[in-house]
C-alpha cells in the first residue's frame, strides 16, 4: 500500500508501476515485508510496502537494519575531516592510527577499497558472531590482512572501513555512532537513524530456500566493525541522505566535496565495466544512467539506495530477508520508472545576466589543427568546450581570478586554458600546451612546429 504521509505528486499510472515493481519483489523475492521509496529533486515523493502479515505494512517510518549503507555516512565523516584540515586523504593510516599493521597503506585507498586489504575478518562470520571475539585489529585483521598491493587494484574490504571508523574515534574523541548521528543525521533531519533500533522496527528473517518457512536471524551488536554496517534507518531518512548525496549541504558536507565523493576512485574488475567505486560511494551504469549510493546486507535485512543527480531522482529498497529479493536491481527500477514517465523538466533558457563582450569574443569555433570544436558561454558564467557534433573531448571550465580557465570534467579536468592576447586582440587559445586557433593552421598564430609556407594546396598533376 501506498503511503501519504509526503509530497504525493507522481501520476496514478507512475504510482501504479512503483507499487506493481515492490509488490512483484516481495513476493518473488519472498521477503517477509518490503518497502521502496523515490526521492525527487530532495523530496520523498512516493513510498510503497508489502508484507506477509496482511494489514500490517511497514511505512516510510518503520527501520531496517541497512548493512554497507552505512560506509558511505563513514566516508562522509572522514571527508568532513578532511575539509577542516584534520587529515589529507593522501595520509598513511600510521599518522592517524599507529599501530595496526597495515599503517602505509593510505586513508583514500581505504574508503576507495584499494587498500589491498581482506575482505571479510579471520574467524568466525563476523555478522553473526558476537563482537567481543573481535576486541581489537589484530582479530578484525588477522595475521594476513593485506592481499593485494595496495593501490593496484579495487577489493571490497570490511576490516578497511572499520580502521576508517578507528580514525574517526582518534581525531573527533567520541565515538563513531556518536560522530554520525551529531555531524550527519541530526542536521540532514534523520532522527530515525541509529546505531541500535529504535521501535517500529523490523525483525530480521532466514526464508528457507525449498519451503515458505522462515528462521529469525540474530541481530548482534558489530562492536569494532560497527564503521562498516552497524547502522538501521528507515526509507524516510534515506531519502533524505540521498538528497544529500545528490546536492551535499553546507550543514555537513559540501557540494563539491560529495562530487569527489561520487566521482570513480577505483577501476571496476575485468568484466564488470558497468560499475565502479568512489570514496565510501558505489557507482553504477543502469538503463543508460549513471548511479551512485550502496547497496547493504546483514543477516535478515537487505538493502538499497541509488541516486541519479541527472534526473534527480533516487530509489530506496528495504527488506527483513537475509536473501531473495534483489533490492538493488529493484532500487535502480524504481529511479528508471519514474524517469521514463516523468522525465525531469528541463529550466528554461535564459539569457545572461550581462553580456562580457571580452567574454563573447572567445565564443565560437575553434580548431585544433583541422579539427573544429566549438567554444560557448555557459549561463553560469564557465565555458563549455568540446566538439560540435558526434563524440570528442568536452570539458566545462571555471573562471579564475588569473584569468585562465580550470578544467572542472571529462578529459580536461584540472588542466589549464589559457587565452593568448597580441595587441589587446585573441590570438590563440592555449589549452594544455594545444594550440587552437580561429582557423585551421592559422599562419599567424603560434601553432607549434609552424605552418608551410606554400599554405592550403591541392593535388599536383
Amino acid at each position: 500500500m501506498a503511503s501519504s504521509e509526503f509530497l504525493d505528486d507522481l501520476l496514478p499510472g507512475t504510482r501504479r508501476a512503483l507499487l506493481h515493481r515492490v509488490a512483484t519483489a516481495q513476493s518473488q523475492g519472498r521477503s517477509p515485508s518490503l518497502v521502496g521509496a523515490v526521492m525527487r529533486d530532495g523530496q520523498p515523493v512516493w513510498s510503497g510496502a508489502r508484507s506477509c502479515v496482511d494489514d500490517h505494512e511497514p511505512d516510510m517510518n518503520t527501520q531496517y537494519r541497512i548493512g554497507s549503507i552505512t560506509k558511505p555516512f563513514t566516508a562522509v565523516a572522514v571527508m568532513r575531516l578532511r575539509d577542516e584540515g584534520l587529515l589529507d586523504l593522501s595520509d598513511p593510516l600510521d599518522e592517524h592510527l599507529p599501530g595496526t599493521g597495515v599503517g602505509e597503506v593510505t586513508i583514500a585507498q581505504l574508503l576507495s577499497h584499494t587498500a589491498g586489504l581482506a575482505a571479510e575478518t579471520p574467524g568466525a562470520w563476523w555478522e553473526r558472531s558476537p563482537s567481543a571475539l573481535r576486541p581489537g585489529f589484530a582479530e578484525v585483521l588477522g595475521e594476513q590482512p593485506s592481499l593485494h598491493p595496495a593501490g593496484r587494484r579495487h577489493h571490497y574490504s570490511n576490516p578497511g572501513y572499520t580502521l576508517l571508523g578507528a580514525v574517526v574515534e582518534r581525531l573527533r574523541g567520541e565515538s563513531w555512532a556518536d560522530v554520525v548521528r551529531h555531524e550527519i543525521c541530526l542536521p540532514l533531519g534523520m532522527d530515525r537513524t541509529s546505531a541500535q533500533p529504535q521501535a517500529p522496527s523490523a525483525g530480521g528473517w532466514a526464508v528457507h530456500p525449498w519451503a515458505d518457512a522462515m528462521l529469525p536471524e540474530p541481530a548482534e551488536d558489530l562492536g569494532l566493525m560497527a564503521a562498516a554496517g552497524q547502522l538501521w534507518s528507515t526509507a524516510g531518512d534515506l531519502c533524505r541522505f540521498a538528497a544529500f548525496l545528490a546536492e551535499g549541504d553546507g550543514r555537513v558536507l559540501s557540494a563539491e566535496s560529495v562530487r569527489e565523493m561520487r566521482a570513480p576512485a577505483a577501476p571496476p574488475e575485468a568484466g564488470e565495466w558497468d560499475g565502479g567505486y568512489g570514496l565510501g560511494m558505489q557507482l553504477a551504469l543502469r538503463d543508460g544512467r549513471t548511479l551512485t549510493g550502496h547497496t547493504g546486507s546483514l543477516p535478515g535485512f537487505l538493502a538499497a539506495l541509488w541516486v541519479s543527480v541527472e534526473d534527480g531522482l533516487a530509489g530506496v529498497v528495504l527488506a527483513n530477508a537475509t536473501s531473495g529479493p534483489a533490492v538493488g536491481t529493484v532500487a535502480a527500477d524504481l529511479v528508471r520508472i519514474v524517469a521514463e514517465a516523468e522525465p525531469r523538466m528541463p529550466r528554461p533558457w535564459r539569457p545572461l545576466p550581462a553580456a562580457d563582450h571580452a567574454l563573447l569574443e572567445l565564443a565560437g569555433p575553434w580548431y585544433w589543427g583541422a579539427t573544429v570544436v566549438g567554444l560557448r558561454l555557459a549561463s553560469d558564467g564557465g565555458l563549455e568546450f568540446g566538439p560540435l557534433a558526434g563524440g570528442g573531448r568536452r570539458s566545462r571550465f571555471r573562471a579564475e581570478p588569473d584569468g585562465t580557465w580550470t578544467g572542472l570534467d571529462g578529459y580536461y579536468a584540472g588542466e589549464k586554458l589559457r587565452v593568448v592576447r597580441r595587441e589587446g586582440v585573441v590570438s590563440h587559445l592555449d589549452l594544455g600546451s594545444f594550440v587552437f586557433t580561429r582557423q585551421p593552421y592559422e599562419p599567424t598564430a603560434a601553432v607549434p612546429g609552424g605552418v608551410d609556407e606554400g599554405g592550403w594546396r591541392g593535388l599536383s598533376r
